[in-house]
């Protein structure tokens, strides 16, 4: 380290709640003092606890640009991507880092996201075509226009902040939730897409769109602005002319929600 580098370097009490289900008994608050310069995130901060004061420390990352969506974790109460929040954005000299909210705990920072992948595959987030369709056929064009309506849904890393701040889904973890609903509806709104009959029975469930009560507070932590809140309602209306018997008259392929 060159003497500049020093001169910008300061410390930063992290707070983590850590918990080894092996051999606590239950979730324990530790602190370190921690070296920081202007440029380092809080993913960094962890790392160097990991690599220099406490190797048992654990936590999940992968490509440190907040696009993999690995690093999701409560910093200062708030759900934020690890790599993405900087240490120099705390004055205090002092942030905790828990997981994420409404998830169960595997081990400290680290998440049991299995309920949430299962409601992913529940949604299909993929192409349901009509028909199989020959490579000798070409790929499915679309028009910007078309493209433009699923688009911005398509954004999303599957990160959990969303999750983490939804109240619907910390009173009943049986939601389906806004990163799998908005999915849901980035494919209904495809035009490629002829799913929705494959997907109606998750859309029009209690635990479906008509679980989420639009607070929105999960467009407004999401990362990459997916804003699954928008989603929701637009999939409020397909499942809407689902129920009087219109999306079909409407949308005769059952694509577009």
């Amino acid at each position: 380290m060159n003497p500049s580098q020093q001169a910008e370097e300061r410390h930063i009490e992290i707070e983590v709640l850590r918990w080894h289900p092996e051999t606590d008994e239950a979730p324990r608050w530790q602190r370190w003092r921690v070296p920081f310069r202007d440029d380092m995130s809080v993913l960094q901060g962890l790392q160097y606890i990991k690599d220099h004061l406490d190797g048992s420390l654990t936590f999940r990352w992968s490509c440190r640009m907040a696009i993999c969506g690995s690093c999701g974790m409560m910093i200062d109460g708030e759900p934020q991507l690890a790599c993405h929040a900087f240490l120099r954005d705390y004055p205090a000299g002092r942030l905790r880092v828990e997981p994420l909210r409404h998830f169960p705990i595997v081990r400290d920072l680290v998440i049991d996201q299995n309920g949430f992948l299962d409601r992913l595959e529940s949604v299909r987030p993929w192409a349901v075509a009509a028909e199989p369709r020959a490579l000798s056929q070409g790929p499915r064009l679309q028009t910007p226009q078309q493209m433009d309506r699923f688009y911005a849904y398509s954004q999303c890393i599957n990160c959990l902040l969303c999750y983490a701040v939804c109240p619907q889904y910390g009173l009943d973890d049986r939601f389906t939730g806004p990163a799998a609903l908005a999915l849901l509806h980035r494919w209904n709104a495809d035009s490629r897409d002829q799913g929705w009959d494959a997907r109606r029975d998750v859309a029009n469930a209690e635990q479906g769109v008509w679980g989420c009560t639009l607070v929105g507070a999960c467009s407004e932590v999401c990362p990459k602005g997916v804003d699954p809140a928008h989603a929701i309602n637009q999939d409020k209306v397909a499942s809407t002319l689902d129920y009087v018997g219109l999306k079909r008259l409407l949308s005769p392929r059952g694509s577009g929600a």
